[in-house]
């Protein structure tokens, strides 16, 4: 298990650059499995979700060229059905969440998907019935063994339906616009999610010929076809880890450039930081934060205390209130945090309360953080990483606490951001890895 040792309390400077979008990569890169052509990736981020999915491809059968650094070349010309079957599939497909978007296409293209309970962040219960259920529209039969953990759905031919998501599932929303690209007639999809990352999918799905209307909406209309072809795809910058630059730059009262960071597509998150009194203005697509001593949190007209809660786009992500409430542990003023869509992620605040910030855990969904002003620094701990957001979480608190940190079990935060500490140590952080 890796180690992070931080010495905080040192201010950064300079420019730092976004990777791809995590999220939005695990999708598109399922994606390829939908065509025998050659479909390109750009900017595809070197973290340890992506690179065991495209492991995962690869075993499968796809073949997977590497042309540089980021960009990748997939060919699924040559999938082997019974590698679903053997004992190394099922580990692989375990270990990872993102591997439950092989279904979709996997379904739509063969006929026939499998996969092992998916792993991914202890944060609460995480449930497919969207998923199958979706499928099952289409026409697909679903079987759980419950012996072995494993689903699977086949179907000769999915035929295109009007579906109601009971919950808009972002990787629900992309498993069944990936089957039913490829069935028979018109799927209509209401309820549907309509982040950045379904969008990107959907657009690369129209450019290998798919037709979609309605990208961006809550209401998706797929006419199915017989075959798609290659593309040239590229990700977009991910908008949790300009988040996190963002709640960086403050707690460490630092002055940062995050560069070309596709504004247009981060939705509501620059007005939230702004609403936690984080300075910031747009230059060009960069995002220049100036060092600022202090930052007070807003209040509602009233002048009640404020609370930031998470919400299907276009409200704000749940992947960044862990963020928000480190945050506000150094504001002025005082803020409720409600993580509404998972049940385990604000389980880390103790971790923080034992650093020094004043937070309130009202139940498993919600926290009262009352803002230091920065009068008591967070002090360093020694601690370990339970999830990926909670992770690097707890990394901007120790950037910014006085004395050194250990956070343990940082695999979890290299699951999600690629090169961290290499990355913040080039702009002024100290940052070493024990392995």
């Amino acid at each position: 298990m890796g180690s992070f040792n931080i010495q905080g309390g040192n201010e950064l400077h300079g420019e730092i650059i976004p990777q791809g979008a995590k999220n939005e990569a695990l999708q598109v890169i399922c994606g390829v499995l939908l065509t025998s052509d050659p479909v390109t990736i750009n900017n595809v981020p070197q973290i340890r979700d992506v690179v065991k999915l495209i492991q995962l491809l690869e075993d499968m059968g796809v073949k997977v060229d590497r042309l540089n650094a980021h960009d990748y070349r997939f060919t699924a010309n040559n999938v082997n059905l019974s590698y679903l079957e053997t004992k190394s599939f099922k580990e692989q497909a375990s270990a990872l969440r993102g591997s439950v978007m092989v279904l979709g296409p996997m379904l739509g293209r063969f006929g026939i998907a499998k996969l092992p309970k998916p792993g991914g962040d202890k944060i609460g219960r995480r449930r497919l019935d969207t998923h199958f259920i979706g499928f099952q529209k289409l026409g697909a039969k679903f079987n759980f063994d419950h012996k072995n953990s494993f689903y699977s759905v086949t179907a000769t031919k999915l035929k295109g339906q009007y579906m109601l998501l009971e919950e808009a599932s972002v990787t629900g929303t992309a498993n069944i616009v990936m089957a039913a690209v490829l069935a028979e007639g018109i799927t209509q999809i209401y309820n549907a999610a309509c982040e950045p990352y379904l969008q990107q999918l959907c657009k690369m799905l129209v450019g290998m010929g798919a037709k979609i209307k309605g990208i961006g909406s809550n209401m998706l209309i797929v006419e199915g076809i017989e075959e798609l072809h290659g593309t040239n795809h590229t990700v977009l910058p991910d908008m949790i880890e300009i988040g996190s630059f963002i709640g960086l730059a403050a707690m460490t009262q630092s002055a940062l450039t995050i560069k070309n960071v596709k504004f247009q597509e981060l939705g509501i998150i620059p007005k939230i930081f702004g609403r936690m009194g984080i300075q910031m203005h747009l230059e060009g697509d960069d995002i220049v934060i100036p060092q600022q001593d202090h930052y007070e949190i807003d209040s509602y007209i009233d002048g009640s205390i404020m609370t930031i809660s998470d919400a299907p786009w276009p409200g704000f992500t749940p992947d960044l209130l862990s963020i928000v409430l480190v945050v506000a542990t150094q504001a002025k003023g005082t803020v409720l945090v409600h993580q509404k869509m998972f049940e385990s992620r604000l389980f880390f605040v103790d971790k923080l309360i034992e650093m020094g910030a004043q937070i309130i855990l009202c139940d498993p969904h919600r926290a009262t953080v009352i803002g230091l002003d920065r009068k008591s620094p967070l002090r360093g701990i020694n601690m370990t990483s339970p999830d990926i957001r909670a992770g690097v979480s707890l990394l901007i608190a120790a950037l910014s606490a006085k004395g050194t940190s250990v956070i343990h079990n940082v695999e979890q935060i290299d699951r999600g951001y690629q090169y961290i500490d290499e990355r913040l140590n080039a702009i002024g952080a100290v940052i070493e890895r024990k392995d």
